[in-house]
């Protein structure tokens, strides 16, 4: 399940997420009750089904109270069955406010965070508008570690305005000092509707990008982290269950504000995609009415194929090749000639029970893809 809290305290120039700046007190009340709503519209679609991982994303959800989240989680278990080792993910900021809440929020339950780094370069930092230094980075880390919140994830960015290789790397370096489980690693991206794509910086060229990657890949890699996927890195045991579902075209439900699912009805033979309403204060109107739902279409049979790949090739390992009968409920048959022809290119492994892409094959995996889209 991913729930989504849109606020922020401050919009970031990169950022193309539903997020909006807050301006007053957030109405976490309130909106807890239409998550409550929102949920309860969603759950004849999943009777029987169990919750295996929680995401509660934004937005910056860290800013919403101990006691708000504990009564949010409290209401789940209470209308859904929950996996009893459930991953319970909270992304949060470096900020004051937040890492002041960590023991709080290991006490209502939460066991893993998602920390948006970014970069440890001041500088840096100020350019992509985060609200945070350095410094606060190296505090929230020891606040989490003491919290008994070991498991925590770092987002961190490369290819930034003005970045070296040196800045880049020292980056990492700080990064793996702190500790983390899992470490998230990827570009920066100019997105549409976004400051930096109205105004955009000057990033790094695709020759000193290429350079980082690869002394970034073997810098992750050298401390017991493993890359899994194409832009995360994890110790043995602590891979993110929750993005793994993702990755694996697994169904999830979506609630609050803009929150996507992704639903499976076996007896119609359908995979529903299913959004809310974006705004807040849309949301907090309509929640758990047919006038909340932002729309409700299937994933027809021709797009499932990439669909499917687009997730499932990212990671490393590659999945069973039943899964994608499994999950798209089409034979893999469906896949030639692409499928043999990818192999034949040395994009695929050969290995006629496993969908997994090549070194090669991942690092041309839009090339990869391409052969799958249909003509």
């Amino acid at each position: 399940m991913y729930i989504h809290v849109p606020w922020c305290t401050r919009k970031c120039p990169y950022c193309d997420f539903n997020s909006y700046e807050a301006h007053g007190p957030w109405p976490e009340a309130a909106y807890v009750d239409k998550l409550f709503e929102d949920l309860e519209q969603d759950l004849p679609r999943v009777w029987g089904q169990r919750i295996d991982s929680l995401f509660i994303g934004g937005g910056t959800p860290s800013l919403f109270s101990a006691e708000a989240l504990d009564r949010l989680l409290s209401g789940l278990r209470a209308r859904l069955p929950l996996r009893p080792d459930l991953e319970i993910t909270l992304e949060a900021n470096p900020g004051a406010v937040e890492r002041d809440r960590f023991a709080e929020f290991r006490a209502i339950g939460i066991n893993r965070l998602s920390i948006g780094v970014q970069s440890f370069n001041d500088r840096q930092l100020q350019q992509l508008g985060r609200v945070h230094d350095r410094h606060a980075v190296f505090v929230a880390a020891e606040a989490a570690h003491a919290a008994g919140l070991d498991n925590f994830n770092l987002d961190l960015m490369f290819g930034l305005p003005g970045q070296t290789v040196d800045q880049a790397l020292a980056d990492i370096a700080n990064a793996v000092a702190l500790q983390p489980t899992h470490l998230s690693y990827y570009q920066l991206a100019i997105e549409p509707n976004t400051a930096f794509y109205c105004v955009p910086p000057v990033l790094p060229d695709d020759e000193m990008i290429g350079v980082i990657q690869e002394l970034a890949q073997a810098e992750l890699t050298r401390p017991g982290h493993r890359q899994y996927e194409v832009s995360a890195y994890a110790r043995e045991g602590w891979r993110c269950q929750h993005n793994l579902n993702y990755w694996e075209f697994g169904d999830y439900l979506g609630i609050g504000a803009g929150a996507h699912g992704k639903l499976t009805d076996p007896t119609a033979g359908q995979i529903h995609r299913l959004w809310k309403l974006k705004k807040p204060r849309d949301y907090l109107a309509s929640a758990g009415t047919r006038a909340g739902i932002g729309g409700d279409a299937p994933i027809c049979k021709a797009d499932r194929p990439v669909e499917f790949l687009m997730n499932a090739l990212r990671l490393v390992e590659g999945v069973p090749a039943t899964l994608f009968a499994e999950r798209t409920g089409l034979p893999l048959a469906t896949l030639e000639p692409a499928l043999s022809q990818s192999r034949e290119r040395g994009l695929l492994e050969v290995d006629p029970k496993h969908l997994q892409a090549t070194e090669r094959g991942l690092r041309f995996l839009n090339d990869l893809l391409q052969g799958f889209i249909p003509e």
